[in-house]
């Protein structure tokens, strides 16, 4: 692709975002989704493949049905109370069709079968920004809504997500769909909270995109497309598979890494409203992801392939390492030990 195309589509993508992070007015806030979706799409066919024109196809069409759902919702309630404000809602049908679209946008089940299918057939850095940026513009919408929306809807939503995140993954062997059903998991945590305590979910998102961003960057630092190419990776860079082993451990949520704060907050804050099993049952499906992140770091750290690379000094990576893989691994691993000198 022409550097001059990807500069205009990233900064259409960027533009899109930053409308609807700012914008008070439901038509304004649809037509940055808009942008954003149409941005996306160009990045996704530029590997000139049929798996990656179907995945653009999937996501048009489901992004298409949920940006139709949210302007028919928004335009629902302006006739209702006569006011196209983000933050007025107040009908029960209105909102309830809101909800629907958002997690139509974001992949929350039921409404998440179009994750992996999509990720699967794109490149890396493509399956980087839409596992991350691409989920901005609707959770922003989500946590500002997110005192007019059904809660019992909410929890619904987030039970399902966390339970099929967990289930959906465990006899995967491609990494995409992994980080897919990953995504879908951590996007369960965040809706189940939301309602109760929207900043919770906010800091949920910021440590989600810290460890998918980190994981994203190794595996393609690695050239790890599955799990069988992944077992062969610390023999090129045995310091990378480490990092990496504690990476998937921070997105399971073992303590003291960085993903176990939210979740620790979120059960927290579940047992203060006296959800106690609820708290049960999330922290129940949980176990379920913990595990294929542990077969992961298991095949990672402690298994040999059966026929190890015959080329010379294998473990001699050439790939130049950016300066913000260790950033990002630092963040997504240790920022649970630091928060206390953080928040002092």
């Amino acid at each position: 692709m022409s550097p001059y195309a990807l500069s205009m589509l990233m900064s259409s993508l960027a533009m899109g975002t930053i409308i609807t992070l700012s914008s008070t007015h439901w038509f304004l806030a649809w037509m940055g989704l808009e942008i954003n979706t149409l941005a996306i799409i160009p990045l996704m066919t530029k590997m000139h493949h049929p798996r990656a024109t179907e995945s653009a196809t999937k996501y048009f069409l489901t992004q298409a049905t949920a940006s139709a759902l949210l302007l028919f919702s928004a335009a629902m309630n302006a006739w209702m109370t006569g006011e196209w404000t983000i933050t007025n809602m107040n009908s029960y049908t209105p909102t309830t069709i809101l909800t629907i679209a958002l997690a139509i946008k974001l992949g929350i089940a039921p409404f998440h079968l179009w994750l992996p299918d999509v990720l699967q057939g794109l490149d890396m850095m493509t399956c980087l920004v839409l596992s991350t940026w691409q989920k901005l513009a609707p959770m922003a919408l989500l946590i500002l809504t997110s005192h007019q929306l059904n809660t019992n809807l909410l929890t619904l939503m987030a039970l399902a997500s966390a339970i099929t995140g967990g289930w959906g993954a465990l006899n995967q062997t491609q990494m995409r769909k992994i980080m897919a059903y990953s995504s879908i998991a951590h996007l369960g945590w965040m809706t189940l909270v939301i309602s109760f305590a929207p900043g919770l979910a906010l800091l949920n998102l910021m440590i989600y995109l810290l460890m998918t961003s980190s994981m994203f960057m190794m595996l393609m630092t690695l050239n790890a497309t599955n799990m069988n190419k992944l077992s062969i990776s610390w023999l090129k860079t045995p310091t990378l598979a480490a990092s990496m082993m504690a990476g998937l451990l921070s997105l399971g949520g073992l303590p003291p890494l960085s993903g176990f704060l939210p979740k620790w907050l979120i059960l927290q804050e579940m047992t203060k409203h006296h959800l106690g099993a609820l708290s049960a049952v999330m922290a129940m499906s949980a176990l379920l992801s913990l595990f294929f992140y542990l077969r992961l770091s298991y095949m990672i750290s402690m298994t040999s392939p059966p026929n190890i690379s015959n080329a010379n000094l294998a473990w001699r990576n050439k790939n130049n390492l950016s300066l913000i893989n260790p950033i990002l691994i630092v963040l997504s691993t240790m920022l649970m030990p630091i928060m206390p000198m953080l928040l002092t």
